[in-house]
């Protein structure tokens, strides 16, 4: 069955939905959870937003939403990995992600927004069923 299962998140509470769903999954089969979150250069605060906010502030946001991850893998005993990458395509990065770490499925919610902007909507689903050549199990 599934061996490494790829989680989307972006701290919604469909993600967070997604992300009790895939740990449970990967519970049942045996497979570990490696946690993304995408990190677009366009949410970032510029000029006087990063002097209020700080520079970090989108990067400490995704952190946070793999905490979520870590979490329920660590109470599920799944092994989890997690990581960020940045990219202005979400999909895209998805996919170079699942097929860089050996992921045998991805799981993602749709309709996942954030206080920081949208991270997952719908032409991010379609790119990543376009582009994927792994099964996607997606959460509404």
């Amino acid at each position: 069955m599934f061996k490494n299962i790829l989680v989307l998140t972006d701290g919604s509470e469909i993600s967070k939905l997604t992300i009790e769903k895939a740990v449970a999954l990967a519970q049942s089969v045996g497979a570990k959870i490696t946690g993304l979150t995408v990190v677009q250069p366009s949410t970032e605060p510029h000029g006087t937003g990063t002097m209020m906010l700080g520079g970090h502030v989108v990067e400490d946001a995704a952190h946070e939403f793999l905490q979520d991850v870590q979490h329920a893998a660590a109470a599920a005993g799944v092994t989890a990995e997690c990581f960020t990458m940045r990219s202005d395509s979400v999909h895209s990065a998805a996919v170079a992600a699942a097929e860089s770490r050996g992921c045998d499925l991805i799981c993602m919610g749709t309709h996942g927004r954030s206080q920081l902007g949208k991270l997952f909507f719908g032409s991010e689903l379609t790119g990543i069923l376009h582009e994927c050549k792994i099964p996607v199990l997606v959460y509404r």
